[in-house]
């Protein structure tokens, strides 16, 4: 069963078959959503069908993408997805809020949420017959989709901006990608990209640009669903905060949601709250001016991932909050370091783009967005490993000492 049935634009809704178009609509650059077979998919799954997948990845929920069988056996391929939701009770009691989860997406096999996206775009570029797969990145987006590669034998173009975390860097080079550092921003790197589309043929994976970004990254909102929405017994819509730099990870979230509520599996749907950073907040100007004009930034913030001038998904990822009854929230690069600090404790080592979603739920409580009553899950984006300069600005130094027991005394007084 073909499960896509086609495109259609986010600016001005018109729908364009598979084969009419690959990126954005020809008629005013507007990204692209995929349109799936609702009817034909409820015709031959159920949500029982998917909560009996063996599979724990990605690819148990097949019947809702728009891919066939993706092969390549046991490989990392196949383990991206399923990362673990759980409710740490330290957090609940430091912030009050009495239903609070996180999912850790550092668990994925290059420890971080991109995952997602790059496992489905090979995939998809295996059945497209694409040589060569090229993206930009800050590091994470590279760095899944070298890894991804790798695991299929498929080749990958990395284009990312200089600055980048030296770590991310080195899982770019170290899973074989040809990698290519820009001298200037994600944005310069994200037209170099496009630019070397047009000019070589080579398929693009670059978020909020490839329709299909979004398909795999909404699957954390399928495992949300399965993790917490079908386990718990919620009075109220789940309040999801994730961070935002281009805008789709937050936008694919939305999708997910909405392919549930399209197939009646989900009663209601979550209000969605996009976090970002005071010194790259395009989408948060924006949604303060009550406006879905977004205008570009001068980004400066500590945060690389979600460092971004322009938001390439801009207007899907301010209607994820608008059309939830979520919000946008804007936080200081302080607070992103502090809440690494906060998590922690409870076990998860969060890089500053995913301490961000945590740090919302503070500003969100203190303003009074939601209610300690609210049910409450923060999406931890990658791991703290891709930037440990960031890590240790949080943690602090370690005492230096003498190698003898007095030493050890001293420091302990």
């Amino acid at each position: 069963m073909n499960k896509a049935i086609g495109y259609q634009c986010s600016i001005c809704d018109k729908t364009y078959g598979l084969d009419e178009v690959t990126y954005t609509c020809p008629d005013d650059g507007g990204n692209l959503s995929v349109v799936l077979d609702y009817d034909g998919i409820k015709a031959t799954t159920s949500p029982a069908d998917i909560q009996a997948s063996s599979s724990q990845s990605i690819w148990r929920y097949l019947p809702l993408l728009p891919v066939g069988e993706p092969g390549h056996e046991k490989t990392s391929l196949h383990a991206v997805g399923w990362t673990p939701t759980f409710a740490p009770t330290k957090l609940s009691e430091q912030t009050g809020i009495k239903q609070l989860w996180v999912k850790d997406e550092s668990r994925n096999p290059t420890a971080s949420f991109k995952d997602r996206a790059s496992a489905l775009l090979v995939v998809r570029a295996a059945e497209i017959d694409a040589e060569i797969t090229v993206t930009a990145s800050t590091g994470n987006a590279g760095a899944a989709l070298a890894g991804m590669a790798a695991a299929t034998g498929r080749k990958a173009v990395i284009f990312a901006p200089k600055t980048a975390p030296p770590a991310k860097i080195a899982q770019l080079l170290i899973f074989g990608a040809k990698v290519v550092l820009v001298d200037g921003t994600y944005d310069d790197a994200f037209d170099l990209s496009v630019e070397t589309t047009k000019e070589f043929g080579w398929y693009n994976r670059n978020t909020g640009y490839n329709p299909f970004t979004a398909e795999g990254k909404k699957t954390a909102a399928f495992e949300i669903w399965e993790q917490v929405i079908l386990q718990q017994d919620l009075d109220r819509p789940l309040c999801v905060f994730v961070s935002v730099g281009d805008g789709n990870i937050i936008s694919g979230l939305h999708k997910g949601f909405k392919d549930l509520h399209a197939l009646g599996w989900l009663e209601h749907m979550p209000r969605i709250f996009g976090v970002q950073s005071e010194g790259s907040a395009a989408i948060y100007n924006a949604y303060a001016a009550g406006t879905e004009e977004i205008k570009a930034v001068s980004a400066t913030t500590l945060a690389d991932s979600i460092s971004v001038d322009l938001p390439r998904d801009g207007l899907r990822a301010l209607r994820a909050a608008t059309q939830t009854n979520g919000a946008y929230i804007q936080v200081s690069d302080e607070a992103i370091i502090s809440a690494i600090a906060d998590l922690g404790p409870v076990g998860v080592f969060a890089e500053p783009a995913g301490s961000t979603a945590y740090a919302g739920v503070q500003k969100a409580l203190e303003d009074g967005q939601i209610t300690m009553d609210d049910p409450v899950l923060a999406l931890n984006t990658g791991s703290g490993l891709k930037d440990v300069k960031a890590a240790m600005q949080a943690a602090g130094e370690a005492p230096i000492i003498k190698p003898d027991l007095d030493a050890v005394k001293e420091l302990l007084n």
